[in-house]
């Protein structure tokens, strides 16, 4: 049912309830973005399979993420069960062939796949400011921070670089704040331990070198298909933020990486968004206008991203303006908030006069969905009712063991496997404070050798000179012959008893007298 031109969906409903019309995906309208709703169970994962399938047998990488691990079974042949025949008959699609995707798996933290990393600079202060949730103070302290490390010079590749910089930062923070503005220790402080918080996390795994290369993800084999990029994500959604904050960053490396193609006959990648609300839940208003301007600038660098979430209500309008192409699975409607995202969806399509797409959106079975694409000229197509078709590969996960032999034949094996550690901010820091040390330590040693203080003096008791004892030096001087002049006896110091005891008196005496004295003076002043 496909051609060179489009991809094949599904087939539409006609009034008799028989499948007839085929719906298709035209390729040169691939990058116009485009969105898969739908309550969970109503066949969302499906859609994005046979999506995936269908570009990459035109030839377009994909890349996606696998939430609940079903996704991994695109690695594999499909199976012949009886429900996908009968679907692929309903449809009219012949010949329904099974077949295996080329697949590469990634994981951020290197266990389903090959590891992911990027290095602290390429994620930028905004979206670190982002995935540790900073406020705008603090978010102020890591934008001075990175134009610090531009300034000197210093490399940000992983965590442990930032986390000295930004001690630096705080022993210099008398300095750095007379020319970017007040730098407090609390705020440094903060930000430590959202870094600490965070690389607990796993995220001391996600940042470092080497980092993903762009053109790993936009392969294609041998026979002309493009490489369906599946990032296992099951462990990584126990922490939402940074599974958002890496798509974004990802979408941002493709946006300012790849050169300007306007509109060309097929995407050169297409980029699957999946669960994502936990992109824009509780995002800062320039983070959405971000995400906005990616969206509406990334479709002239040949790229397509397609949004996958429960509720349509989950993107921002300004962003769901941007998706062209839709499909709409099942939605329930039981509360208030359920019958306006009902009729939000319903809105967003063109009218179909043969049926009511609010009532429609309610009753539609599992695999099925309301199909609105772009047609010739850009123009939105009348939507549907269609019933997608069936998978060509596996429905289902694979096996572990399976999973390990495609991540061993794959054409990025070793690449990203060991970690790179080079000298970075944090090794050159380290020695810029070894040599601040030893520099004191020799100013110290010299002004101690300019005042003598390498060498022990004596004390003059008999009017001698002062003189030096060399005995650590050079051997002890010969000592001089005394005088044969008799030394006078010292006047004694000592006090008789009652010598004592007059001074006394005379000191208590004195000291009462004072203190009457100094009692009537500011008495009489206070009088007056």
């Amino acid at each position: 049912m496909a051609d060179d031109n489009s991809l094949f969906i599904g087939a539409s409903r006609k009034p008799d309830d028989s499948y007839q019309r085929p719906e298709k995906l035209l390729l040169k309208y691939g990058n116009r973005h485009g969105i898969v709703t739908g309550a969970t169970g109503t066949g969302k994962t499906v859609t994005l399979q046979i999506l995936a399938e269908g570009f990459s047998n035109a030839g377009v990488p994909v890349f996606c993420a696998d939430i609940k691990g079903d996704l991994s079974g695109i690695a594999a042949t499909g199976e012949a069960k009886d429900f996908l025949l009968k679907r692929a008959e309903a449809i009219k699609l012949d010949p329904y062939e099974f077949q295996q995707f080329p697949v590469i798996f990634w994981d951020l933290f290197g266990e389903q796949g090959h590891p992911i990393r990027a290095t602290v600079s390429e994620m930028g202060p905004l979206l670190l400011s982002r995935l540790m949730n900073l406020t705008d103070a603090q978010e102020g302290v890591m934008n001075i921070a990175f134009r610090i490390a531009d300034e000197e010079g210093l490399l940000l590749l992983d965590l442990k670089d930032l986390q000295a910089l930004l001690a630096n930062i705080a022993e210099r923070a008398g300095e750095i704040g007379a020319r970017y503005g007040n730098v407090t220790k609390p705020s440094v402080g903060a930000i430590q331990r959202s870094l600490l918080v965070l690389e607990q996390q796993g995220g001391a795994n996600f940042f470092g070198e080497p980092a993903l290369r762009i053109e790993d993800i936009m392969r294609t084999t041998r026979d002309g298909r493009g490489a369906i990029n599946v990032l296992a994500a099951d462990r990584l959604m126990m922490n939402p933020r940074l599974y958002a904050t890496f798509l974004l960053w990802l979408m941002s490396e493709l946006f300012e990486e790849l050169p300007e193609v306007g509109d060309p006959e097929r995407p050169k990648l297409v980029f699957f968004f999946d669960e994502a609300h936990l992109l824009f839940n509780d995002a800062p208003r320039a983070l959405i206008e971000r995400v906005e301007q990616v969206v509406r600038l990334i479709r002239s660098k040949g790229v397509g991203v397609y949004f996958v979430t429960q509720n349509p209500l989950d993107v921002p309008e300004t962003v769901l303006a941007q998706l062209g192409n839709r499909i709409q699975h099942a939605l329930r409607a039981y509360t208030p908030r359920e019958q306006k995202a009902v009729k939000t969806a319903a809105d967003t399509f063109r009218p179909n006069p043969d049926f009511s797409c609010f009532e429609a959106i309610t009753k539609l079975g599992t695999g099925e969905a309301l199909v609105s694409t772009l047609e010739e000229k850009g123009i939105p197509s009348m939507v549907q009712r269609t019933l997608v078709r069936p998978p060509s590969s596996r429905l289902g996960p694979i096996t572990p063991q399976e999973r390990r032999a495609v991540i061993a034949e794959s054409p990025v094996s070793g690449q990203y496997d060991k970690t790179v550690d080079r000298e970075s901010a944090f090794e050159m820091l380290q020695k810029r404070a070894e040599h601040a040390r030893a520099t004191v330590d020799e100013e110290r040693d010299d002004e101690r050798d300019e005042r003598g203080g390498g060498r022990w003096t004596l004390p003059d008791f008999d009017g001698r000179d002062d003189r030096r004892d060399d005995r650590y030096d050079e051997p002890r001087r010969q000592t001089r012959p005394r005088t044969t002049a008799p030394r006078q006896p010292r006047p004694s110091n000592r006090q008789t008893v009652t010598e004592a005891a007059i001074k006394s008196v005379v000191r208590s005496v004195g000291s009462s007298v004072g203190r009457a004295l100094v009692r009537g003076i500011l008495g009489s002043l206070s009088r007056r």
